[in-house]
Parts: structure tokens; C-alpha cells; sequence
């Protein structure tokens, strides 16, 4: 069975894994149809991406149907379309026993710490699967990147009086903003793009955006009544945007960090101290946000349409990749099908 695997930064293979055996009790064995593909897995090919290790089977943002399961397993059933929750957790460390399950002591991601989606079939916990009976497995792809702006909004504790401020609009700042739009909150995006910013206005129904510049603050207060953004959720993983960001709160206000750096982030602490700032990182998602999605893009209420830009074929992958990662591209977010 073909799959493909990142050897190193920079450097993909076209190898060979054997198909997964029959599926031992709480597993199951599904078949990849679609695989999105997000900053993770970029990073991952750059070398930018802390978690990531090689060689590595990418694939964690996943459209699959239910082979088969294994015994003892009753949320699932063979032919059933899912979204795969890629964090395995142990289920016995501290984290877990309290339910923070996204940041598991013993955490694997999928695609990132182990073997991800991009290969026709594999096993995975049938815990990990989340059925839809209405979505596409293009749709069903995209449910991870926007659990990821599910769990930063949720870390937030954003609401319908405050505004908030969400710096790039890449997939990562995107989810973001469609969670903050759930809230009521007055949202302002920011990044150093002006196509994605256009995108922003023109199919997410973003009112204020912004460009950086030396008139950044003046801009944020007069945007939010001469003070400053509640929130400030950060999407880029750049360390001078992260660095930059404990300026741009409000008193009494909140920054997230949803984006991840290998970088030093460096502040006066005076500047953060002053407002009585609250710094919070956001990792991950956690399993209730996932039924929760789906049934929003079920009803309508998350409009997925706009969202992929790109689509190639998993026998092209390798070829296409390297265009991903440059910023002229225009990609929002790429999905690999694996139907032939």
C-alpha cells in the first residue's frame, strides 16, 4: 500500500507500509479519502514545526469512512462517513483524568508524533471518530482546523459586549474568526496581507481589517471606543507578531496564543503588567468540540464552501506541495483526495 512520508524537512518518499490488520478491541480500520492540509504540516515540511519528528506519515485534518471495527466498539459501524480527532491521549495521565485531553501528558498527533492519514487505510482508537450522516469528506476534512479556532475562542472566553482583535488570517486565524463571530463580538482582523484581508471582507462578512503599520494602536482604538481589543488572539506562530501582540490588549485583557514558534517571544513586562493582561495558550481541541462542529456545518451555521482554495490528487502531492508554503499561491486551505 502506497503512502507518503516526509523523510526530512524538504525531503518526501513514495514508500510502501503494509495494510493494517484486523482492528484489536476499541479500534478501528478506516479508508482516507480526504486529507487537508494546514500549517502543521507545512512546518513540518520547513523544519518549523517544534512536534514534529521524521520520518512521518503526515495527515491529521481527515475524511474517512469506517472499514471495520474492532470488539467492543459501538460508536461506529462499517460504512460510516467521520471526521478523525487526531490527539491521541492516554486516558490515564493527570491532564487526561481532568479532561484535557488535548494536552495529554503522553500526546500523540497524528501525522506529527505518529503515522497520520496520507495512505489509503489505518487503524486509529474508534473513540478518535465523529460520524456524520450529511457531510462530504472534503467538509468532514476541514472539522479539525476549525476545532482548533473552537478551542482559542473557547480559551478566550470572548463575549457578545467585548471586541476582539485576531492577527493572520491564515486557516488557523480563519477558524478563529469563525468561532469569534459566533460570540457577537466586534472583530477586527489583522495581517500583513492584503488578499487574505480581502478575503476576510469579502466571503467571511469581516467588517475591520488591518494592515500593520506605525498607526496599528490608533487604528485599534479608534476601532473600540478609544480603548484597546478585550481579546487578542494571535494565529501567526511569528515570534515578532506574538512578541508584539502583549502591547495591543486592553486593560484587563486577554492575549491566546493559537499559533506556535520555535522562536524566542520577548516583552517588556511593565507593558502587559500594567493592564493586568492574562496570557493564555491554546492547544489543540478537545473531543466535545468536534459533534459540535459537524452539527454546526449541518446546519448551515459554518458556511464550508469557501474555505478550500486548492485540491490535488494524492499522486501529485509531492510535485504541488512546495507551492503551498509560499504566501502568492493564495492558499487558504489545499485538500488531498485519495479517491482515485
Amino acid at each position: 500500500m502506497k503512502a507518503l512520508s516526509l523523510a526530512e524537512p524538504k525531503r518526501w518518499e513514495r514508500i510502501e507500509v503494509p495494510e493494517p490488520a484486523a482492528p484489536a478491541a476499541g479500534d478501528a480500520v478506516v479508508r482516507v479519502h480526504d486529507v487537508g492540509i494546514c500549517g502543521t504540516d507545512l512546518g513540518g515540511y520547513l523544519g518549523k514545526m517544534p512536534f514534529f519528528s521524521y520520518p512521518r506519515i503526515p495527515g491529521h485534518e481527515l475524511g474517512v469512512e469506517v472499514v471495520e471495527v474492532g470488539p467492543g466498539v459501538t460508536n461506529v459501524k462499517s460504512g460510516d462517513r467521520c471526521s478523525v480527532e487526531p490527539y491521541i491521549n492516554c486516558q490515564s495521565c493527570y491532564a487526561c483524568r481532568r479532561g484535557l485531553t488535548n494536552c495529554c501528558e503522553k500526546h500523540q498527533t497524528l501525522g506529527v508524533h505518529c503515522d497520520g492519514g496520507l495512505r489509503p487505510l489505518f487503524t486509529v482508537p474508534a473513540r478518535k471518530l465523529h460520524v456524520s450522516k450529511k457531510l462530504k469528506f472534503e467538509q468532514l476534512a476541514l472539522v479539525e482546523t476549525l476545532a482548533i479556532g473552537c478551542h482559542a475562542v473557547d480559551r478566550s472566553g470572548l463575549n457578545a459586549e467585548e471586541s476582539c482583535l485576531i492577527i493572520g488570517a491564515g486557516p488557523i486565524g480563519l477558524a478563529t474568526l469563525e468561532f469569534a463571530k459566533l460570540t457577537g463580538a466586534k472583530i477586527i482582523v489583522l495581517d500583513v496581507n492584503e488578499g487574505r484581508l480581502e478575503f476576510c471582507r469579502r466571503v467571511m462578512g469581516v467588517e475591520h481589517t488591518l494592515l500593520p503599520g506605525e498607526h496599528l494602536e490608533k487604528n485599534l482604538r479608534d476601532l473600540t471606543d478609544g480603548h484597546l481589543p478585550d481579546v487578542v488572539i494571535d494565529a501567526t506562530g511569528h515570534s515578532g507578531s506574538m512578541s508584539g501582540a502583549f502591547g495591543l490588549i486592553t486593560h484587563g485583557g486577554r492575549l491566546v496564543y493559537v499559533g506556535i514558534t520555535t522562536d524566542e517571544v520577548k516583552f517588556r513586562h511593565p507593558i502587559f503588567h500594567k493592564p493586568e493582561g492574562t496570557l493564555l495558550c491554546s492547544r489543540n481541541a478537545l473531543s466535545r468540540d468536534f459533534p459540535r462542529i459537524i452539527g454546526l456545518i449541518e446546519e448551515g451555521r459554518i458556511d464550508t464552501g469557501p474555505w478550500i482554495t486548492h485540491r490535488t490528487r494524492f499522486d501529485d502531492l509531492i510535485e504541488v506541495f512546495p507551492s503551498y508554503t509560499r504566501p502568492e499561491t493564495g492558499v487558504i486551505k489545499a485538500v488531498v483526495s485519495l479517491d482515485s
